[in-house]
């Protein structure tokens, strides 16, 4: 039986095909909420007639692109897909209701955030219901929304971003990776804990995790306890970080370097630095982005280790080339060529149509996707496992992070501030 395609790329493929449909004129009509601050500012945009319709746009846009993903996974169940994903989706635009009422409006909180909160409330309070979860796809909606969010960076910003971003990266990656290793080592924990969360708090959280695994052949069920690791840390940090960044009157070049090359998700980063504006997500994108970069050689460089210290790892997995390849994230790949299709072929009228469009959608995405998370997450796995030890070397590696980023975002994006 022929493999299913990687969700790396089944995302640059949807995200691509999204970019076609809307560049040849066909502009989705996505639910819009004015805002509002009594019951019957509330009501009548419930019973606005235009609110069905677009909701089934939206619904029907985002399962044409599930199913298609689903197809080219060679996992097809499309009645429990919808059903799921409906349920998604009206999670998300409660969140977006909330979002619209002028006095959250006035306090600039975007709409990932309560998708995020009510998918935490759901999952922790009342539990996820069988039905519910067939749709939750929290890894390839960002994927979709992070490609998406290609066409409104000009490929300049990459270039300038881009080569700061590296230099932040390689100094942060290689610094906290040391610290986190040894940190774990203080508490005890065996060397695919150590392997595992020195590379997720260092590099890209769960991408990181899983292609660590990947190259030590490592257990699951730590990677699994990674994972929630990496998800549940990063809430707190989601929330928390923008306004000590305010707080402190970063410039949003500083702001977005220290969110990018801290918090372990890329829709958290996401999540993050939307609270602090356009540039401040601009930035932050484009250092998770660099980290990311460097993802395939962290991969190559640990399967060597394993491969030369470790009796265990058969013998014909020698790492080369191909390991890079295969654990450097597609997606990546396809937010530079968003990137460069915006910058430099599309004719500007083109782009300056497609744009609106495409950035409401990437909205869409992400908050789907928080939605997802939220109904993914269970805070008590937390201390759970070896008496609460891997939490702690995560939360202490990923301390020493925040800390030590900060000052090197400074050092690196300072000349940027203003």
């Amino acid at each position: 039986m022929k493999k299913s395609l990687h969700e790396d790329w089944i995302a640059v493929i949807i995200a691509f095909l999204t970019i076609a449909l809307v560049c040849s004129g066909l502009k989705p009509a996505l639910p819009k909420f004015g805002a509002w601050n009594t019951g019957g500012g509330l009501w009548a945009q419930l019973t606005s007639p235009d609110l069905l319709r677009q909701t089934g746009i939206l619904f029907l846009w985002a399962l044409g692109s599930l199913l298609l993903a689903r197809l080219l996974a060679k996992d097809m169940q499309p009645l429990k897909l919808a059903v799921s994903l409906l349920g998604i989706v009206l999670i998300t635009l409660v969140a977006q209701l909330i979002t619209s009422n002028k006095v959250v409006k006035d306090f600039g909180i975007e709409v990932v955030l309560f998708s995020l909160l009510l998918g935490l409330f759901i999952n922790n309070v009342l539990g996820v219901p069988a039905w519910l979860k067939p749709a939750i796809q929290t890894e390839l909606f960002i994927k979709i929304g992070l490609i998406l969010l290609g066409a409104n960076v000009l490929f300049q910003d990459i270039i300038n971003a881009g080569g700061l971003g590296i230099l932040q990266s390689v100094v942060v990656v290689f610094t906290v990776w040391y610290f986190s290793f040894w940190i774990c080592k203080k508490l005890g924990l065996d060397d695919e804990f150590r392997m595992m969360i020195s590379s997720a708090v260092s590099i890209c959280g769960v991408s990181a995790a899983i292609a660590t695994s990947g190259a030590i052949e490592g257990d699951n069920r730590k990677l699994s306890h990674v994972i929630s690791l990496v998800l549940i840390v990063a809430i707190p940090m989601m929330l928390i970080m923008p306004y000590i960044a305010i707080w402190a009157g970063m410039s949003p070049a500083v702001a977005g370097a220290w969110l990018g090359g801290t918090i372990d998700t890329s829709g958290a980063v996401v999540a993050a630095g939307t609270l602090l504006g356009e540039e401040a997500l601009k930035y932050a994108t484009l250092v998770k982005f660099s980290q990311n970069v460097l993802l395939g050689l962290a991969a190559f460089f640990i399967s060597v280790y394993w491969t030369v210290t470790k009796k265990e790892v058969s013998a014909d997995k020698k790492p080369g080339l191909k390991t890079i390849w295969e654990r450097f994230p597609k997606f990546v790949l396809g937010f530079v060529l968003a990137s460069l299709l915006f910058s430099f072929v599309l004719p500007r009228d083109v782009v300056a149509a497609a744009k609106g469009s495409l950035k409401e959608l990437q909205t869409y995405w992400f908050a789907l996707a928080f939605t997802c998370i939220g109904l993914e997450t269970k805070f008590t796995d937390i201390f759970k496992m070896e008496n609460g030890r891997p939490a702690m070397a995560f939360i202490i590696a990923q301390l020493f992070n925040i800390f030590f980023t900060l000052v090197v975002a400074y050092l690196v994006f300072g000349r940027l501030a203003g």
